[in-house]
């Protein structure tokens, strides 16, 4: 194994950037010649355009520097922060066995050089390339870097293989995978494909960039190591290659300022810095996207209706092309938004399961590796006792985790052995269940065994059985939401208000950071601001479902009336 560079650190590709293009103007990357002064500058479409907002390309590339300054998406930065860390844990993981030739490619040397060293590596037929980063193509518009090349020894060329930090598997069968070791596909029998057409578009440039210097495997596969490493998912390329042909030139006329795009909203929105103003403009049109996002905007125009006021005058059924159920709520929706309603009762009732002993839960998780707090608050006959955290504050995953887990575990279900000998009716509480039921059940899987711990069954029979609540179910069925359905739009139509203004679930991930003190020593206020954070959401669990049984009839109207 030999390095080639300095240091390592994280590589960071933007998309149709203006680093793109001072890197472009630059560098011969490769031996690829930038355009001399007075031809059209070079853009260069990353592989995360293809399937991104068409707009954005488009902002990205025509306005570059102007969003340079609005502070990321804290949630964006956690995500790469730790997709960062676990690529450098797999590659400390692959290159420890020792079983092939490797050349490693440290990012912090100019991307000219990592270019050419990867070609080299290539022409020398080096089994593994780490760090791998393709010379950038100024007349075909493509960008890419390969955390991993793999030599194909049976049919020559490279395979294509990323490290993403999200699942790319499910139980199940019928997925070809291959070891971490060896590069031998076949269909495995335990593991079936999470669709992310983002990791195949990702993983067809960087093909096509490999057969432009005719180093791509003529098998014209892919893999993609997801969160867990446990193996390599096998992408048949040749099945997307038209797909991401199109895609990528559509991409390609949009940024090149060929085709017109127009502000439309998308779930990428959320987190978007260029979000403030298209929300304008949206707004100011009263386009049909605020309430019917996504694919669901594309349809309607298709069939003539561009505005909230034109969707809510709507009658008859659904357009031909809607796909799924809920045009009635849309309708509903675009109604609500006109009359500026926060929410809409579906039916002349609102019930929610009560109970003589009533306990919320709210749990507290850093990204895939643990779940480090579990709130919870118990009401008895109206009355409220002390919130009561279960936590470990060692950084996880660890070990810990399991006591904290099962001290919980053991209180809750001690709580509703002692309600029913009583003679009493129990209820436990969450907002919107999956991820509690996900880390009950994992945790019960990666702790079994240890002291106070229940078995998988046990906690099946209890998240299947009548005492767990889900409220953000009830309200669901319930209600229309305008602006969503999340506890910190639902809980405030009720009354209740968090008592930090930046209390949201990816805020609370970087105070959870420095309360277990990841990056120096641990911040015992972020500590505290997470117990409050946490608290305030069982309280407003508690204050909505009590709305909901009290006063929603009286306050919301209903669907029929508007």
């Amino acid at each position: 194994m030999r390095d080639v560079g300095p240091a390592d650190h994280n590589l960071d590709i933007v998309n149709t950037s203006q680093d793109a293009r001072d890197e472009a103007s630059r560098e011969q990357a490769g031996g690829a010649v930038p355009p001399t002064e007075g031809q059209r500058r070079p853009v260069l479409i990353d592989p995360r355009a293809l399937t991104g907002c068409r707009h954005r390309v488009h902002l990205d590339t025509a306005h570059p520097g102007t969003v340079a300054n609005v502070p990321e998406d804290i949630g964006v930065q956690q995500r790469r922060e730790s997709a960062r860390a676990y690529r450098e844990a797999t590659r400390e993981r692959l290159m420890a066995g020792g079983a092939h030739t490797w050349v490693h490619i440290t990012p912090d040397a100019p991307a000219s050089e990592r270019a050419a060293a990867t070609m080299r590596a290539c022409e020398e037929g080096v089994d593994r390339i780490w760090g791998a980063v393709l010379p950038l193509e100024f007349d075909t518009g493509r960008r890419a870097r390969s955390e991993l090349l793999v030599r194909d020894a049976d049919r020559g060329g490279y395979v294509p293989v990323i490290v993403v930090n999200h699942k790319v598997t499910d139980p199940g069968s019928g997925a070809v995978t291959s070891g971490l070791d060896e590069w031998a596909p076949a269909t495995d029998p335990t593991r079936k494909v999470r669709a992310q057409l983002r990791d195949q578009f990702r993983l067809a440039q960087i093909y096509r960039m490999l057969q432009t210097h005719g180093h791509a495997s003529p098998a014209a596969l892919g893999g993609a190591i997801g969160y867990g490493g446990e193996c390599i998912l096998v992408h048949d390329l040749a099945a997307i290659m038209d797909q991401y042909d199109e895609r990528f030139e559509d991409r390609l006329a949009v940024a090149r300022g060929e085709r017109a795009t127009a502000p439309s909203q998308v779930g990428e929105c959320r987190s978007c810095p260029w979000w403030p103003d298209c929300s304008a403009v949206l707004t100011d049109a009263r386009d049909v996207s605020l309430v019917a996002t996504g694919s669901r905007a594309e349809v309607l125009r298709g069939v003539g209706v561009r505005t909230i006021d034109a969707l809510a005058a709507w009658e008859g059924p659904a357009p031909e092309e809607w796909q799924g159920d809920g045009f009635a709520d849309t309708v509903v929706l675009a109604k609500a938004w006109l009359a500026g309603i926060p929410l809409v009762r579906r039916r002349p009732d609102v019930t929610v399961v009560r109970a003589d002993v009533e306990v919320d839960v709210d749990m507290e998780s850093y990204q895939e590796h643990g779940a480090y707090l579990w709130g919870t608050l118990l009401t008895e006959a109206g009355v409220a006792q002390p919130y009561r955290p279960f936590v470990t504050w060692d950084p996880v995953p660890t070990s810990d985790e399991a006591r904290s887990f099962a001290e919980f575990w053991t209180w809750l279900t001690g709580t509703l052995e002692a309600t029913l000998a009583a003679g009493k009716t129990f209820a436990a509480y969450c907002y919107s269940r999956s991820a509690e039921d996900k880390w009950l059940l994992d945790s019960a899987t990666r702790f079994a065994g240890m002291p106070g711990i229940p078995t998988v069954a046990q906690v099946k029979t209890f998240i299947n059985g009548p005492h767990w609540v889900d409220i953000y179910q009830a309200v669901s069925e319930q209600f229309i939401c305008p602006n969503g359905k999340g506890l910190k739009k639902i809980a405030p139509v009720a009354g209740f208000r968090w008592r930090d203004a930046e209390a949201s679930g990816e805020a609370s991930m970087s105070w959870y950071c420095d309360a277990v003190g990841y990056d120096g020593e641990p911040d015992l206020d972020q500590r505290e601001r997470l117990f409050v954070y946490n608290e305030d959401d069982v309280r407003a669990t508690k204050v909505l479902r009590e709305w909901m049984t009290d006063r929603a009839v009286a306050e919301v109207p209903l669907a029929s009336e508007l």
